[in-house]
């Protein structure tokens, strides 16, 4: 499992509305609440371009989780102290790739992964039987990443109860740790709940198609469930490729097409 897990691409499958709705029944929250948890940590999505789930490394846990014995010679990967991320998600697994190098059990349980950022600490207190089978389940859909999500919102009843009253400064306590107010989470997680309750959620059929687009090379600039003129671009170039209508629309015809090129 290691050799396979390392490559760290999986199927990718994009998050469906059963899936969504069956954790926000879960958690007992609405539609709105739950879209800005998830915007704010993941700006929507928990994939990359390539179908490797995102992440972010923890060089203070990583730091903390091997007693700092590769801080010396390693500060951008081991440190006391947060920080040095990498501005393009692919960085983050090139700075991942050298930990796992110095510690793999380590490195793994110092990045979070996926739409809902969990920790690979968090594996085993999260029922999984290990950190490998927690991104096992984030390689294959977000509807797992989700799923891991409710299971750490819910393993800490304090975190579950603020979410379910909307009390965002202790949401972002409970999900982003006593310095939540140095990147303003709070504030974001309340402006993006209440756009969503303005605007409306979301479509989860344009965020899949956005999903397809961007894995077989069509950038529809971001995957946010907003038909806009970015995507609709990326629409045209795909309905051209594909010898069929140009209408820039998401019609049947084009999502099959899209479903099909993907493979998902």
């Amino acid at each position: 499992m290691p050799a396979i897990a390392d490559t760290f691409i999986g199927t990718g499958t994009p998050l469906s509305q059963q899936g969504f709705d069956t954790i926000a029944g879960t958690l007992a929250v609405n539609a709105t609440s739950l879209w800005a948890l998830l915007t704010v940590e993941t700006r929507g999505f928990g994939y990359l371009a390539d179908r490797r789930p995102k992440i972010l490394f923890e060089r203070h846990v990583f730091h903390k989780r091997t007693g700092g014995r590769f801080s010396a010679t390693n500060a951008d990967i081991s440190s006391p102290n947060s920080g040095r991320y990498s501005p393009l998600g692919t960085g983050e697994y090139a700075r991942l790739t050298r930990a796992i190098a110095l510690d793999r059990g380590a490195a793994l349980e110092s990045a979070s992964w996926g739409l809902g950022q969990v920790m690979g600490f968090n594996a085993s207190k999260l029922q999984y039987p290990n950190v490998d089978e927690m991104i096992a389940s984030c390689l294959q859909s977000e509807d797992a990443q989700l799923e891991g999500s409710s299971r750490f919102i819910l393993d800490n009843p304090a975190l579950a109860a603020a979410f379910r009253a909307k009390n965002w400064a202790k949401v972002a306590f409970f999900y982003n740790g006593e310095q939540f107010a140095r990147n303003q989470y709070d504030v974001k997680l309340e402006r993006y709940h209440d756009l969503f309750e303005v605007r409306g959620t979301p479509s989860i059929d344009i965020r899949s198609a956005q999903a397809r687009l961007t894995y077989i090379g069509f950038d529809p600039r971001g995957v946010d469930g907003l038909l806009g003129n970015a995507t609709r671009m990326a629409v045209l170039g795909f309905q051209k490729a594909r010898g069929i209508p140009m209408t820039s629309e998401l019609d049947d015809r084009t999502m099959e097409e899209l479903r099909t090129a993907a493979g998902i």
